[in-house]
């Protein structure tokens, strides 16, 4: 069988090719750290890292959901916070009233700083948020929770809303509490007791103890109502540092199950490129040997 110049130079360069395109991709897999470069490399494997990578992106945007819904739930505590304290003080001076050593004009000063109670608690049921949005209108987050309609009347003006954030895969949180569920409820309105409170003490006259405990028992329902409320919001927040905890350990396996399928074998990738420098050194000089060979040789 006779194997022409031309065949023999061709099969040559093809494996020299072959030997250098191998040698590249070791070179390639230990500057990058990565076994699979390609899909091709190995498609399995891709397909897996591929599938780990979208699971691990998406546990990342839950832990990011976590961290804006803990933002407003520590700024509605914060709110809430605020709202206790004001009621404390205007039980405080409720008490106060009762003292029958008081005239008219002490009351009449209890009367004005109870209005100033009413004017922040409006403010407070008010609130905004970081980003300028209503805390306590539930889905109108642009409108203005309370307004007062007339003097000492105050209509909500947001709705039921709950606003829903995915902080895990089967979990959705709710990050807001509306107003009417906070300040108002069956049978008594926050508003409407402090403004009575103010028109009772403005009377001139000691008022009645009994309309004193009336007003007294719905202040405790107010603030029962609001403590019901901030015990909710902490077992959230308690919740999502929970869902904190699990989603580190979640990301953490997803690491190292990534590096097990995409990571390269440094030692055995460095034994290898070894192999292939010295196999293709051997090669070329064979094919120069081989390429140089000629019948006029053995004459």
């Amino acid at each position: 069988m006779r194997i022409s110049t031309q065949h023999m130079f061709e099969t040559g360069a093809a494996g020299i090719g072959d030997l250098q395109s191998s040698l590249v991709k070791t070179q390639q897999q230990i500057a990058s750290g990565r076994r699979i470069l390609t899909p091709s490399d190995d498609p399995v494997g891709a397909a897996r890292a591929l599938e780990m990578s979208q699971s691990q992106s998406l546990n990342a945007q839950y832990g990011v959901n976590r961290m804006h819904a803990k933002n407003s739930l520590v700024e509605l505590e914060g709110a809430l916070s605020s709202v206790t304290a004001l009621l404390q003080e205007v039980k405080t001076t409720v008490v106060t009233a009762s003292n029958s050593t008081l005239g008219d004009t002490e009351r009449g000063f209890m009367a004005t700083d109870l209005r100033a109670r009413f004017e922040q608690l409006l403010g407070l049921a008010n609130s905004r948020d970081g980003v300028g949005e209503y805390m306590f209108s539930g889905f109108k987050t642009t409108t203005t929770a309370f307004s007062e309609t007339a003097p000492g009347v105050v209509q909500y003006q947001g709705d039921q809303g709950q606003r829903l954030l995915q902080v895990d895969s089967a979990r959705q949180m709710s990050v807001n509490s509306p107003g009417a569920t906070v300040f108002q409820g069956d049978g008594w309105d926050v508003f409407e007791t402090l403004n009575d409170l103010v028109v009772l003490l403005q009377t001139p006259g000691m008022p009645t103890s009994a309309s004193l405990a009336a007003h007294d028992g719905k202040l405790d329902q107010a603030m029962e109502n609001v403590l019901t409320v901030r015990a909710s919001v902490g077992s959230r927040l308690q919740e999502l540092d929970a869902l904190d905890y699990a989603g580190e350990d979640r990301n953490l396996q997803y690491s190292q199950a990534l590096s097990e399928l995409q990571d390269l074998d440094y030692t055995k990738a460095i034994t290898q490129l070894s192999q292939q420098q010295i196999t293709l050194e051997a090669a070329q000089k064979s094919f120069v040997k081989t390429s140089g060979l000629s019948l006029f040789n053995f004459i």
